[in-house]
Parts: structure tokens; sequence; C-alpha cells
């Protein structure tokens, strides 16, 4: 169903377009070129009468600054399906794919009565010229905390550009079922690149699957994986935490480097392990040169788990299960992490370092990182 309609009247649309525009949408975005105030007042009165709805004009600078703005409305309104009236559709694909995800969906339709000219507001170059207004656009917007506060290091910069309250922190993950579009997500990734001192193309970041996979930096890349090792200069790796821990290796002897995400199914199926793994028969490294760090992530005092999954834990260490006898027992995948590579990987012990007290839930961590399981609490 419709939600919205955005009119483009960058293409010679008339008020006769209404026609086009399903009778119980209750809101219109009037996309504009160059019309005097009075075609635009025009326009949306004609709308407002035949939907009885809300109207929106979109007059900003460019034709990236206004559908921007057309997406903040309608993610502050909750809304997803959009009908587009327009001449100009192949132009306006290359701002959608910038600008929005894979949770909006988009109908397009050309009206019989519109017969404007080729899209003339918008930047040369075809999809070159759309990209770079994009990356200009978003390269000016304000960093937005949202929600989330950062635990700053020097290498975070003052916060990301998105509008996603829950994701204007820093997000760094750009996902087909988010509303964080791809421009504002490389923005993102651009500004900590700045400020960590890196050029922000060679960063790569695992595609999490939740299992043990790893990825050879270099060769064919897979569809997913929770883990990546290379020996390779100037790339830069990177995983997620949340419940889940980050976790960094490197060889300081052989120049080689991985980054892994180890929720609870990857922890039991050894992702560190494997990382371990790929880094000696890949690369030649020996074990007992790798230093691994643990980062944050959820603490036992608020990680509870159905006990039949609990007691794999427990059969890592007795110690990964503080009451294995509860109904749910409370679990520290962290220290499971540690230990799992000595049982599963056949590798001499690693230098496993960790801050102290590095549970995500745990004061005074607690108010920098976010932990579904203990937000839920």
């Amino acid at each position: 169903m419709c939600e919205a309609v955005l009119l483009d009247l960058k293409h010679g649309c008339s008020p006769e377009c209404r026609g086009a525009a399903p009778p119980e949408v209750s809101h219109v975005f009037l996309l504009r070129g160059k019309p005097s105030p009075e075609d635009v007042s025009g326009f949306s009165g004609a709308f407002q009468s035949a939907c009885g709805g809300s109207v929106h004009v979109l007059d900003s600078g460019s034709t990236a600054e206004s559908l921007y703005r057309l997406k903040q409305t309608v993610d502050r309104l909750q809304l997803s399906s959009i009908r587009v009236l327009t001449t100009g559709r192949d132009v306006l694909l290359l701002y959608q794919q910038l600008l929005f995800t894979a949770v909006y969906t988009f109908d397009y339709v050309t009206c019989p009565s519109c017969t404007g000219p080729a899209h003339t507001d918008s930047p040369g170059g075809g999809g070159g010229g759309v990209q770079e207004e994009v990356s200009v656009f978003v390269q000016q917007l304000p960093a937005l905390k949202g929600e989330i506060t950062v635990l700053k290091s020097t290498l975070i910069p003052e916060g990301g550009v998105s509008s996603i309250p829950t994701l204007s922190s820093l997000n760094l993950f750009s996902s087909s079922r988010r509303r964080d579009p791809v421009a504002v997500v490389t923005e993102n990734r651009r500004r900590l690149a700045v400020h960590a001192g890196f050029h922000p193309q060679p960063l790569r970041l695992v595609k999490v699957n939740h299992g043990s996979d790893v990825w050879v930096v270099g060769s064919a890349e897979p569809e997913s994986y929770d883990a990546m090792v290379t020996d390779q200069t100037g790339v830069v790796l990177a995983a997620p935490g949340a419940d889940c821990m980050p976790v960094l290796f490197a060889d300081p002897v052989s120049k080689v480097i991985g980054a892994a995400h180890a929720g609870w199914r990857g922890t039991l199926m050894g992702v560190a392990a494997a990382t371990v793994d790929a880094m000696v028969k890949g690369f030649g490294c020996r074990a007992s040169d790798i230093v691994v760090a643990v980062g944050p992530s959820v603490g036992a005092c608020c990680y509870t788990m159905e006990r039949e999954t609990a007691l794999g834990f427990q059969r890592v260490h007795p110690d990964c299960v503080a009451d294995p006898e509860s109904t749910r027992p409370h679990v520290d995948i962290a220290s499971t992490t540690a230990r799992a590579p000595c049982r599963l990987s056949p590798c001499q012990r690693l230098g496993f370092e960790s801050a102290e007290a590095l549970a995500a839930c745990h004061p005074p961590l607690s108010p920098h990182f976010l932990s579904l399981s203990s937000c839920s609490k």
C-alpha cells in the first residue's frame, strides 16, 4: 500500500498529476525545480484539496539534500512505501541507491500529462555526477550523537551523520534491513578514517553470519564471514561488538593481522581458533607469536541462556558458566573466547589481552556501550 507520494516538479509535473496519486494517501512531497513560489503554492493546494493529507515542499539547494529531507521525514513518520510521479526515473534511481535502503519501496509512475524536459537540475556525468553531489552533501552534515554515547578515544570523531537515533553515534555498517543508506555510512567511515589517519577505501568490516568462516583478504570474498586475516600493508580490519565481542589478532613477527566477530554461536564454533588457524596455515605464523585482544561485550552478570545451550560453554571450561544448575544459567562468553582456542586449535596457548572489567554492561563502561541483554533488563 502506498503511504506517501513524491511529485517530481523538476520534470514538469502539473496539478493534473494528482490523478495518479491514491486518494487515501496522507502525505504528499513536492520535489521542486525552479518554479515560482506561486506555482508551488498552487500545486500544494491542488494536492491538499484532492488528497486531504499533509503536503511537504522539498525545495533545498540540491536534489540530494531534498531527497535526504524526504528520507528524514518518512523516517520520522515511520513510513516506507512511496509512489513517485516523475519522468526522470533513471536519475532518481541513482539517488535512491545512495540515500535509501531496501527498507523503503518506491513505485515509479510516469503520468500521461507529464512531458517535462530532461533532469536539468541534476549534476552532469551520469551516475558519477550524482554520486559526487551526494558525497559533497553528506560531508557537510553535522555530527549527531543520538541516544548512544560513544566512549571516546583519539580515533573516534564526535559522532556520525545518521538521523536515525539508534544509529547516529557512528554507524559503520550498511544493511538492507536498516534505514541508514550507503551515502551516510560511507561518510561515517570517511570521518573515522580522517581521525584515525588512514584512507577509508582499504577499510574492511566483517560480513557477519554468526559462524566461524574466515576470509583471507585477497582471495575470493565469500558472501558472509565473521573473521578476516591479511598480511597486506595499508589494509584496515574491523569487527563489530555489542553483546558479541570484537576480537583482534596480531603477529608482530610475521606482520599478519586479523579481526573477528564472536557471538555466542561463533564462540562455540571456534571463530577465534579458526582465525588463528588461518594465520598459521595461510601465512606461516606461529601461534606463540600471536597476540589477541578481546573487546567489550555483555558480561556474565547480564547474559543468560537456555540451560542446554549454556552447557556447551561449560564444556569449554567450568568457570564459563557460574550457575549451571539454573534454568537459565549466566554465561561468560568473553572468558570462553579466551579459553576456546586452547581446546579447539592445535596451537600453543595464545597471549590474550583485555582491558580490566570489559563487560559492556558493567560500570563504569555501561553508559558508553550498547548491550541488548543489559538494556532489556
